[in-house]
């Protein structure tokens, strides 16, 4: 009969889920820090994350559709490092240069959400602001790429 160690099987799952859980923690943060200065409340924030899934109703929503945006930012963070996992098992050397890897991660999640998640999902569709780009890219490398190429690597690299 064959034996499968459960802390074997699970040690990927709860890699991925602390990659998840961080970056998605540290996004949100900067994001809070970002666009509270352009008047955006935290509420508000949660809400722009929910109408990808209830479109402009989420603005109506109050603090069900904040609490939906909520569950939804670690959903997604939690899919990116899912996708980071399985791609540095197939290229280790993602893991030998976390920053790197992470850094060059981050922008292409910021390009996934940015230009097929978002034009996709039910959100409003509004000018581009292409002046705080560099800004949210910098967020995306600094608080979700390297975060979970870190998280991801330190797994692989303790057995």
């Amino acid at each position: 009969m064959l034996r499968v160690d459960a802390a074997a099987t699970t040690h990927p799952v709860r890699a991925i889920a602390l990659a998840g859980l961080l970056a998605g923690a540290l996004d949100l943060v900067a994001a809070f820090i970002v666009y509270a200065p352009l008047g955006a409340s935290p509420i508000r924030i949660l809400q722009s994350i929910a109408a990808g899934l209830l479109g402009r109703d989420a603005f109506q929503g109050g603090v069900g559709a904040a609490a939906l945006g909520l569950v939804l930012q670690f959903v997604i963070a939690t899919g990116a490092a899912a996708v980071y996992f399985l791609a540095s098992a197939r290229l280790p050397a993602l893991d030998r240069r976390p920053i790197l890897s992470g850094a060059a991660y981050g922008v292409i999640v910021y390009l996934v959400m940015n230009f097929v998640v978002v034009p996709l999902s039910a959100a409003p569709r509004g000018p581009f602001n292409w002046s705080l780009a560099p800004v949210i890219v910098f967020v995306h490398i600094a608080c979700v790429g390297i975060p979970i190429a870190r998280v991801i690597g330190r797994h692989r690299l303790t057995p």
